[in-house]
């Protein structure tokens, strides 16, 4: 099947206004399928109207707010009787780069239901559509923190290896049934909400930044060879994924030290 055939007639893209989902949107638009894209705020109409300029396809926005528990009964609505062949979850940046005593709890709930709660109903309903279709795809943008905890990111690393977890389950269950399921595993990459991060902490310019247009067509491309991509490495290229306890451990170490110079040394008790 072509991609139009195996992922439309339409896509949903969460977290679309800009950035990766931004790239991801149009990359999908640019192989003939029509898109709704999700966002709380930002340019979104702006990128809706661009799409359909640029690719002669349909384009729907909506904006909502990802992290709230009436989220999907939102997605719902806005989709309609679509029928809905590629779902893309992208949204669930961390915001606060904060140690988890240092904000509210209903901050990192907010942060939960973004990467969670919104993530396993959209993927429960349109994974089920898809299933009894036997085609379509499941993409979950994740992050390197999916590996290992560590401070300063507890509860978006922990979010992240949930997402990694869920998406290695769901392409397990679904592809006897021609459903692709990806999370595509990223490192730094050249969005605003980086740079945004980035300029509330203080923190220096990366180099060598991944280029969200790269991101989306590498996705989209290893969405039929799931259930894992890591951004930069090859299939079979273990890189920085530690297997052991004590490597495990190790990490844990290593990027506490690291964080340390931007987030400043934990007090005693």
């Amino acid at each position: 099947m072509t991609f139009q055939e195996r992922y439309g007639p339409w896509a949903v893209v969460a977290g679309a206004s800009e950035g990766v989902g931004r790239s991801f949107a149009r990359a999908i638009a640019a192989k003939g399928v029509h898109c709704i894209l999700l966002a709380n705020g930002g340019p979104l109409e702006e990128a809706a109207v661009e799409i359909e300029a640029d690719y002669r396809v349909e384009c729907r926005t909506a904006h909502i707010d990802l992290s709230r528990p009436e989220t999907f009964a939102e997605i719902v609505a806005a989709v309609g009787p679509r029928d809905i062949g590629l779902y893309v979850a992208n949204a669930g940046a961390d915001p606060y780069g904060a140690r988890f005593h240092d904000r509210p709890a209903s901050d990192w709930l907010g942060l939960i239901g973004t990467n969670i709660t919104t993530t396993v109903q959209s993927c429960h309903h349109f994974g089920g559509r898809m299933r009894t279709r036997r085609r379509g795809g499941l993409l979950i943008v994740n992050s390197g923190a999916c590996y290992g905890g560590c401070g300063s990111l507890a509860i978006y690393t922990a979010a992240k290896a949930f997402q990694l977890n869920l998406s290695e389950s769901l392409w397990s269950e679904l592809r006897p049934h021609g459903v692709d399921v990806l999370t595509l595993v990223l490192g730094q990459t050249d969005t605003p909400a980086y740079h945004r991060l980035q300029a509330k902490k203080g923190m220096p310019s990366s180099p060598n930044l991944a280029s969200p247009d790269a991101v989306a067509a590498v996705g989209l491309e290893r969405l039929p060879h799931g259930p894992v991509c890591n951004w930069g490495l090859a299939d079979d290229d273990a890189g920085y994924l530690p297997a052991s306890a004590a490597e495990r451990r190790e990490r844990v170490v290593a990027i506490e030290a690291a964080l340390e110079r931007v987030f400043g040394k934990a007090e005693p008790a």
